[in-house]
């Protein structure tokens, strides 16, 4: 998804098959891999209880529900620039009873629409990959964090620089969704270069390889005519494809989704 800095997606690329068969694999509510475990993982050894909380990124808003009922977040406020998404996280959220504890906000690229020293955390969970200008969009995280907030983050890394290989633009091609990608260490640098502390990277790619290798044997197996019966044969055999093409790159290393946390000084 292009994106610029603050614009964590574009909108209308998670079509309504897309959502449903991604939803089939990571939960109710879930765009992005592991579901609520692996927001749990996310989270470790980082408390949000009380804070106020920027999501950016949060598409169905399943996140946005457990940051508060499981994680102890005081507010969230969740951003995306899809307004179908949101539409639907706002009745979720109204469902779980929490629009006092959740409100969204549709945005648009360019700076983050919000004034400095806004959040105790920024967010986000796979998402910002689809963001190009990392320098701008760390610079404006530090810029709305108060002194002593944390930035945590997921997001979908390379295993080199340079030009991709030509099994990882297949993976771009089968995706149809522009992926803006950097290393764990020029992420950890770009952190840096924008004012953060205490940063740290933990490289996913295992994890994910082990789990894409788990949804393709359910998409292979016993799940393929659930896919079947919910979006039609040839998008379901199309994101066969797709993720026979994700394990590839998550062997090779070409891939590397990983965490990043990191600290704005008092």
């Amino acid at each position: 998804m292009t994106a610029r800095s603050g614009e964590p997606s574009v909108a209308g690329e998670y079509d309504p098959a897309m959502q449903a068969l991604l939803q089939l694999l990571w939960g109710e509510g879930f765009l992005s891999p592991g579901g609520a475990g692996e927001v749990e993982r996310l989270l470790e050894g980082s408390d949000i209880r009380g804070c106020s909380v920027l999501d950016i990124g949060a598409a169905l808003g399943a996140i946005d529900e457990l940051l508060v009922t499981v994680h102890g977040a005081a507010a969230v406020v969740a951003i995306d620039v899809d307004p179908a998404l949101l539409a639907q996280l706002d009745l979720r959220i109204r469902r779980a009873g929490l629009g006092r504890q959740v409100t969204s906000r549709c945005v648009v690229p360019g700076p983050l629409p919000f004034a400095a020293e806004s959040f105790d955390v920024v967010f986000s969970k796979d998402a910002i990959v689809q963001i190009p200008g990392k320098a701008a969009l760390f610079a404006e995280v530090h810029r709305v964090l108060r002194p002593g907030g944390r930035f945590i983050a997921s997001d979908w890394l390379r295993g080199s620089t340079g030009p991709h290989s030509a099994e990882m633009v297949e993976f771009f091609r089968l995706e149809g969704i522009a992926y803006n990608m950097a290393s764990l260490e020029e992420s950890a640098a770009a952190l840096r270069a924008a004012g953060f502390r205490a940063v740290e990277v933990r490289d996913r790619n295992a994890w994910y390889l082990d789990l894409a290798q788990r949804e393709l044997a359910a998409m292979t197996g016993p799940l393929l005519p659930v896919i079947v019966e919910r979006i039609g044969r040839e998008r379901a055999l199309h994101f066969v494809a797709n993720w026979r093409q994700l394990v590839v790159v998550l062997e090779r290393g070409d891939l590397r989704p990983g965490h990043l946390k990191a600290t704005k000084a008092n």
